[in-house]
């Protein structure tokens, strides 16, 4: 029995295996949904490596229009069709441009998967910033503008689902948003790509170590840390994921 709850981080890593790890897909348990955040080209794997079917999502929500955080959405939807036989219905939310990108995507990575129409119901969701955007009867999204890549419109994310608030930074520079996203969560998961080297469009360590004092969740977890970042982990005083980690909210 799945319990309610809970915060699986199936995986914890960056775009770059870094540490061996899973790229980003974090699954939220709460009363009466289970859903994803982020599901990259690794998340099938790490989803079977942590005993987790991924037909029992009832929607996948990501930030942004990047390989590691939704490139493996194409070959979940397309097992779903296939092997998993899927019935429920599934949601996919994430920013403007979701669903023409990810039939791009599929397109591009299972020439003809495209035809095939789900016998299940799939619905496209394209989060609009700065407001309460609903997902499905259970949950509320609503997206900040995140400081990344412009092609790949990037968003920070506050859930509501389950009486229970996840709060997530993305990958973003530093934004004044990033205060409210966290006020009041029950889970805050902060990026915190590189220990001291400053990488352009994302946080970094020492921009965790500058803001703590802002962050005002009832408890933070750090995540998507590069070798140079994983190398400091038990030097360190934050609470930081690694895969299979599991955080009751």
């Amino acid at each position: 029995m799945t319990e309610i709850n809970t915060v699986t981080f199936a995986g914890s890593g960056d775009a770059f295996g870094s540490g061996g790890r899973f790229n980003s897909c974090f699954i939220v348990d709460v009363k009466d949904f289970r859903y994803a955040i982020e599901f990259g080209a690794t998340s099938l794997v790490a989803l079977q490596q942590a005993g987790i079917k991924h037909a029992s999502l009832d929607a996948v929500i990501f930030s942004h229009i990047h390989a590691d955080h939704c490139s493996g959405i194409p070959s979940m939807l397309l097992d779903a069709m296939l092997a998993a036989k899927r019935t429920k219905p599934l949601i996919i939310a994430g920013p403007r441009d979701t669903e023409i990108r990810l039939r791009e995507m599929m397109e591009s990575m299972l020439p003809g998967s495209n035809i095939m129409v789900p016998k299940f119901e799939l619905t496209f969701v394209e989060l609009e910033l700065m407001r309460p955007n609903e997902v499905g009867r259970h949950a509320v999204v609503t997206p900040f503008p995140a400081n990344h890549t412009p092609k790949t419109h990037p968003m920070s994310l506050r859930v509501e689902a389950g009486g229970k608030v996840v709060s997530y930074t993305g990958d973003t520079a530093w934004t004044k948003h990033i205060p409210k996203i966290s006020k009041g969560a029950d889970l805050f998961i902060c990026e915190s790509y590189f220990y001291e080297k400053p990488i352009r469009f994302h946080i970094n360590y020492p921009d965790v170590k500058k803001h703590c004092d802002e962050f005002q969740a009832k408890r933070t977890v750090l995540t998507h840390m590069s070798s140079e970042m994983l190398a400091m982990v038990d030097k360190i005083p934050e609470e930081c994921a690694y895969d299979g980690f599991v955080v009751k909210i």
